[in-house]
């Protein structure tokens, strides 16, 4: 336990997963020229991390802030960073170099978390894990544009750039916190004519997450634009299970068997009527053709229905392989309905509350844009293993009443306070001084 009382095991604790970030940022290479270097990419990325960590709402402001005296020594002594860039010098570099090799942070911090065993509450279903996969756009405009832009040209002519990802995100249906992996950008391949797509993206996305997690034993959770065969077929040849949202347009053929099978009475089906009055109803059938074709896939199919008052508040499909019975169908759908997770824990935190997912801090011409996301998500992810094991930041965040707010007073406290660590951070949070009066 690292010899501190309350504190998470050591590989998870700030200063630990700090250096694993600051040991991959030293894998990028360096292109500049000897005797021509000024500030180090070190400094450069580690400053950006520690402006996500603190959700610092802007790289202007952040950097003004840090040329202080105290805020300076703070930003040494807590996140490592010997010579603060400014702030055109700091988007100038990092937007001029990979940053690819700090995506290996990801699987680092995933199997540290595993290895200490805290990801054993996230298993279902006979030990396996769900891994939920949703894209998102974070960055849009009409003028602002790099290489890596996907564009859509309007009716009126005008072209709309944006940055879009495809993240896939360790869930459980009982879990607040959700552990992000790698991102995989969504990206205009050639900066002219060929446009990325999602799905192309997934496939992508399947076989990192195979490479950095070889025996995870996992369930893909996606929505229904994942169901086709070709998806299919790759996550089998991945050797992942799946639970992938089933809608009627997408899959005439299939529900027509459905409805064949309903009105023949030969689907299996239970209900039951929970505490609240609430009436849960599912019906299911093992092995069915996915489509119309004479290669077509067998899948397992589930309905699921939350009735309440007599009327259908909730409805969900999917198509899965794990067989069905009246034993875990409802843990089936607990797992498919936690896709939602990523949209609710992942992204929304994201975006609304702190992250500032959507904001541009930078955009660049070339890595700037994806580097800051990555840096951001790596940001998030620190707070989520916090939240899992670590009491002290724990105390510390229940002591206010919103995420904002204790940030807000962390900042402050950069302002007016030394700190030579996170820890000293945490148990000032903790154990503010009193006032004395004379």
């Amino acid at each position: 336990m690292g010899g501190t009382r309350g504190r998470g095991p050591d590989p998870l604790r700030f200063l630990a997963l700090r250096d694993s970030l600051a040991c991959h940022i030293d894998l990028i290479p360096d292109q500049r020229q000897a005797g021509k270097i000024s500030y180090g990419l070190r400094d450069c990325y580690l400053s950006g991390f520690a402006m996500f960590f603190l959700q610092d709402p802007s790289l202007l402001e952040f950097q003004r802030r840090f040329q202080q005296t105290i805020q300076s020594n703070n930003l040494s002594t807590v996140f490592g960073v010997e010579q603060i860039p400014a702030d055109s010098q700091l988007r100038e570099l990092i937007d001029s170099h990979a940053y690819e090799p700090l995506l290996g942070v990801y699987a680092q911090w995933f199997h540290r978390l595993r290895r200490s065993r805290l990801l054993e509450r996230y298993q279902v279903l006979n030990g396996h894990y769900l891994i939920t996969i949703d894209g998102s756009g974070y960055f849009g405009s009409e003028r602002i544009c790099c290489s890596k832009c996907l564009h859509k040209q309007r009716k009126d002519g005008s072209v709309h750039y944006s940055h879009q990802i495809l993240q896939a995100t360790l869930v459980h249906p009982e879990m607040k916190q959700v552990i992000p992996l790698a991102p995989e950008f969504i990206r205009n391949t050639d900066g002219t004519t060929v446009q990325d797509c999602e799905t192309k993206a997934g496939k992508r996305l399947l076989d990192y997450i195979r490479r950095s997690h070889r025996q995870l034993p996992a369930i893909i959770v996606a929505d229904s634009l994942y169901s086709n065969q070709p998806f299919i077929e790759e996550l089998t040849a991945q050797r992942f299970s799946f639970i992938l949202g089933a809608k009627p347009s997408d899959h005439k053929s299939l529900y027509q068997d459905i409805e064949g099978l309903r009105s023949g009475k030969l689907l299996d089906q239970v209900q039951h009527t929970d505490q609240r009055g609430r009436t849960h109803h599912y019906e299911w059938v093992n092995q069915l053709a996915l489509n119309g074709r004479a290669d077509s896939l067998q899948v397992n199919f589930v309905e699921y229905r939350l009735i309440r008052g007599g009327k259908t508040t909730y409805h969900g499909a999917w198509v899965t392989d794990l067989p069905i019975d009246a034993h875990n169908v409802q843990q089936i759908v607990r797992a498919g309905r936690s896709r939602w997770k990523i949209e609710n824990e992942g992204f929304n935190t994201l975006k609304n509350h702190g992250y500032h997912l959507e904001h541009n801090f930078g955009h660049g011409k070339h890595n700037l844009s994806e580097a800051f996301f990555v840096l951001n998500l790596l940001a998030f992810f620190a707070h989520q293993i916090f939240e899992l094991v670590d009491r002290l930041y724990q105390q510390a965040r229940a002591r206010f009443s919103s995420r904002r707010e204790f940030w807000n007073v962390i900042r402050g406290a950069f302002a007016l306070l030394l700190f030579e660590s996170w820890d000293q951070v945490l148990a000032r949070m903790n154990s503010p001084p009193l006032p004395s009066f004379s």
